[in-house]
């Protein structure tokens, strides 16, 4: 199995060990169509996770969909040469519509958008902590004393860490505020040329380094 799952029904569910289920933290990236932001973002976030965690980095399962998903889609062709510029796997993906489900099972849901905050938390499952923007999100938890947080020595303690780092930054909300509302989003790159979906998805992977950190522990190369 690498070091992570793949997405969604492209994945099989993490297998049980004796004695019970193992734990996992589920992240959930969301955006409109499924096809360009979301499918960099996990992919992204897969491939940091990846490099930093190796064995048992399955813990940390990595999901996208779209709140008006392509289902079935293929990835945008420009978001899987960034993809692959950037030496992330593109292939076997297919976009998804955003369900009841994806939300009820994720713990963390970082989206592209505020709106696409509003629609996540709209459907309802007690979402509203769990949800933000990933440029919010990463602005919280550049404020979070990660010394404060588990250390990672296993899986168990990688989903303990997980949880307690969406947790503080859940707690931060409110009291640390955007400059501008438009600093929490990530704009839609859909039928740009290449160049802007490259500006997006050095965006994207700047906004996801500090997450991956403060999540594993590890440093970004």
């Amino acid at each position: 199995m690498t070091a992570l799952a793949d997405s969604g029904i492209r994945q099989p569910e993490p297998t049980e060990p004796a004695g019970g289920l193992r734990p996992v933290f589920r992240i959930l990236h969301v955006s409109t169509g499924n096809v360009c932001r979301s499918p960099i973002t996990e992919r992204l976030t897969r491939q940091a996770l990846d490099q930093r965690l190796g064995g048992f980095g399955d813990a940390l399962v990595v999901e996208s969909a779209g709140t008006w998903g392509h289902e079935g889609a293929p990835m945008e062709e420009h978001a899987a040469q960034v993809l692959s510029e950037y030496g992330a796997d593109a292939a076997g993906f297919f976009g998804r519509e955003l369900l009841d489900e994806h939300v009820i099972r994720a713990d963390l849901v970082l989206t592209a958008t505020r709106d696409h905050r509003q629609q996540v938390i709209a459907m309802g499952h007690s979402a509203g902590l769990r949800t933000f923007t990933l440029k919010e999100f990463t602005r919280l938890v550049r404020a979070i004393d990660v010394s404060t947080l588990p250390a990672v020595g296993s899986p168990e303690t990688l989903v303990e860490r997980a949880r307690a780092l969406a947790s503080a930054a859940a707690a931060l909300r409110g009291w640390l505020l955007a400059p501008t509302a438009e600093a929490d989003e990530v704009q839609d790159p859909y039928g740009s040329p290449i160049p802007y979906f490259r500006s997006i998805g050095e965006e994207i992977r700047a906004a996801l380094d500090p997450v991956v950190t403060a999540l594993t522990g590890v440093p970004g190369p």
